[in-house]
């Protein structure tokens, strides 16, 4: 099942190859004040694939907080964020910000709000490394 997406712009294009239909795709809103801030309800498919496109990478800020272990993808042309990317032992993972998706409205499910503070670098990463999906950037 193929989704795509991006910025209000067109800078940044986002293309998803999900395992499983939007409808029951878990969705997360994390409680941090970045994810708050922005509304995100994120996505990731162990089984999936993700590519993100940049056209003009110098509008394409990489935006790193808190434990400084995933670059945060935003536009810096129309403020869109897209995503979370972080290398990991299994490759380059990442997590998709439903809203920049053309069909985010088929991604239903209601967002779980997990709470990620105290966790430490190690735990973090794996966890990642194993639910995260593989991308590709462009």
């Amino acid at each position: 099942m193929r989704h795509s997406g991006g910025c209000h712009c067109g800078n940044i294009r986002v293309q998803l190859e999900l395992s499983r239909p939007p409808d029951q795709m878990p969705l997360r809103s994390c409680s941090c004040s970045f994810c708050r801030a922005h509304g995100t309800r994120t996505l990731s498919d162990r089984n999936g694939l993700a590519e993100i496109t940049v056209a003009d990478w110098s509008l394409a800020e990489k935006y790193r907080f808190g434990s400084r272990t995933a670059d945060y993808v935003l536009c810096r042309r129309c403020g869109v964020y897209i995503g979370a990317v972080c290398e990991t032992g299994s490759g380059l993972r990442a997590v998709i910000n439903t809203n920049c998706l053309d069909d985010r409205a088929a991604f239903n499910q209601p967002p779980a709000a997990p709470d990620y503070d105290g966790e430490t670098t190690d735990v973090r990463l794996s966890r990642r490394a194993t639910n995260w999906m593989p991308v590709t950037l462009r």
